[in-house]
C-alpha cells in the first residue's frame, strides 16, 4: 500500500538532504509599504524548522519529502 503525501503541508514545507524542514517566512504577502526595507530583506529568507515535535509531525505527513 502507498503512502500519501498531505498536499497542503508538501506547499508549505520542503524537506533538505539532511532531513531539515525548509519553510518560507510569513509576511510577505501584502501591507509591505508599512515594513521597513530591513525587515523584508530578512523575510525573504527562508527558515528551518527548530522544534522536534513539529519536525517529527511533518516528516510524517511527507512520506516521500
Amino acid at each position: 500500500m502507498t503512502l500519501k503525501t498531505t498536499k497542503a503541508i508538501a506547499k508549505r514545507f520542503k524537506l533538505t538532504k539532511k532531513g531539515k524542514v525548509k519553510y518560507a517566512s510569513s509576511g510577505r504577502s501584502h501591507l509591505l509599504s508599512a515594513k521597513e526595507s530591513n525587515r523584508k530583506r530578512r523575510l525573504r529568507k527562508s527558515n528551518y524548522l527548530k522544534r522536534n515535535k513539529h519536525k517529527k509531525m511533518i516528516k510524517r505527513l511527507l512520506p516521500y519529502g
